[in-house]
């Protein structure tokens, strides 16, 4: 259905394009195409969870997340697309964002109550031609959510499980942004898909009572081998499009994920062991492995009050957008 309508809703962007521009490049002293396509308003699309809205604990509203960061910093008018509790599936099938956490929290938040996120962005692309700059995704994360209460044993077969419809889905969804770009004729605008950060690296800390490095130590193994290579391939498979991967990004002298240091474990039991930087997360531990205090920095996942939920805070969506930012700065 997408690919019969395509042509139809491109062809009607471009004839309001043509009309818009007839009555600007006549007389001496108009203002030429040129210069009306350089005063062009550009557009950054955010599709994807509640990462991509920029989702806090409730008692935090408005909140701006790493795309309304990212369309600060690059100077593009945000139009987010994004629902909270989206997975890779729902984007093309929910018809709506039913989810309450979406509307206080989302920057530049664009309601699509008679159609699915996926149509309503490509129909934004269509019906604006030559005006996108960016298009943002976040998404994935729901999908493997509840992986994390699995048994230890279930943890790694789950996620694999997962990744096989988040390899197709993101696949699906790069492959029809890149068309309706194209078809569109935003040649320079780029598709930037985004990780997570490891917040179950929190578990090594948290709660204070019942640690579980064991589910930390999987997580690695679940991004590392699973979760950010097949990411990585979606959105990379068009010339275009680039992926950020959040987990081994570098924060101050840590990281937001799992690359500094060693975890190892006893042959899949305990005691498991680290070896690398470590940092101190007040409250809870005085020598936690680096990474694991970085996420605590960067999310809500270690909060007493919070513990387990795993948003970034605002410190934590101003370093994802700041990743973006400086990834779209090599591209």
């Amino acid at each position: 259905m997408r690919r019969k309508s395509l042509t139809t809703l491109v062809a009607a962007g471009a004839i309001a394009l043509s009309v818009a521009t007839v009555g600007i490049v006549t007389s001496a002293g108009t203002s030429s195409a040129a210069g009306h396509a350089k005063a062009a308003k550009l557009y950054d699309i955010s599709i994807g969870d509640s990462y991509s809205v920029g989702y806090q604990n409730p008692t935090i509203l408005n909140s701006t997340g790493f795309t309304g960061y990212v369309a600060k910093k690059e100077k593009l008018t945000l139009e987010n697309f994004g629902c909270s509790g989206a997975t890779t599936t729902s984007i093309f099938l929910q018809t709506g964002c039913p989810t309450a956490d979406s509307a206080p929290a989302t920057s530049g938040g664009v309601a699509y109550p008679t159609t699915d996120q996926v149509d309503a962005a490509l129909n934004f692309i269509a019906y604006h031609p030559g005006q996108v700059g960016l298009v943002t995704v976040s998404i994935g994360g729901n999908d493997v959510t509840s992986c994390a209460t699995q048994p230890p044993a279930s943890v790694f077969s789950c996620v694999a499980a997962a990744n096989t419809s988040i390899a197709t889905n993101v696949g699906n969804l790069v492959t029809d942004l890149n068309n309706y770009l194209t078809a569109s004729g935003d040649t320079t605008a780029h598709i930037v898909g985004i990780t997570y950060p490891d917040v179950i690296l929190g578990d090594w800390v948290a709660p204070a009572a019942s640690t579980n490095p064991g589910l930390a130590e999987l997580s690695i193994a679940a991004f590392d081998a699973l979760i950010n290579p097949t990411l990585n391939t979606a959105y990379t498979s068009v010339t275009r499009g680039a992926f950020v991967n959040v987990t081994s990004a570098p924060y101050k002298t840590a990281t937001a994920g799992d690359d500094t240091g060693t975890f190892a474990s006893n042959a899949g039991a305990a005691p498991f062991t680290y070896s690398g930087p470590t940092k101190t997360i007040p409250g809870l531990a005085k020598n936690a492995p680096a990474p694991v205090a970085e996420v605590c920095a960067l999310t809500w996942y270690c909060d007493t009050t919070y513990f387990g939920d795993i948003h970034a805070n605002t410190k934590g969506y101003a370093f994802i957008g700041g990743l973006v930012v400086a990834k779209l700065g090599t591209l």
